[in-house]
């Protein structure tokens, strides 16, 4: 039974491979990710990991723990806070805020951290659980 105040959480640290591999999957080849001469000229000096890329471990806890096997995303609102490095180690936690009385559907809010604790992602999910 899922109630206010449950989470989990899922932790990756980004390499390069998946970067790259993103962009190929995704088709988001935008140089700021991958192409480190044109990346020192932006705010961040450096490549940054692809926003939804990071976003894809809320993805990870939400269909593996919180809620788990079967759920299915009705809804996922997020603010990109700070960037993502390669390197970088991000853990997201989700945690459920509200249960909808008689039917299975749930509220969660979802956030990424760094390895310093920084928010780089807030939101909130809704989603359909399986019983």
């Amino acid at each position: 039974m899922i109630k206010i105040g449950d989470s989990a959480s899922f932790k990756k640290t980004f390499s390069d491979a998946d970067v790259y591999s993103f962009s190929e999957i995704s088709g988001d080849k935008n140089p700021v990710h991958l192409n480190a001469e044109y990346a020192a000229k932006t705010p961040f000096k450096r490549p940054i990991v692809h926003g939804m890329l990071t976003a894809g471990l809320i993805s990870a806890v939400l269909g593996t723990e919180l809620p788990g096997k079967g759920s299915i995303y009705l809804s996922q609102s997020m603010n990109f806070r700070a960037p993502v490095f390669i390197g970088d180690t991000i853990c997201a936690t989700v945690t459920v805020t509200k249960v909808r009385e008689g039917k299975p559907i749930i509220t969660l809010e979802t956030i990424c951290k760094n390895q310093d604790d920084i928010v780089v992602i807030e939101g909130e999910a809704v989603l359909l659980a399986q019983k």
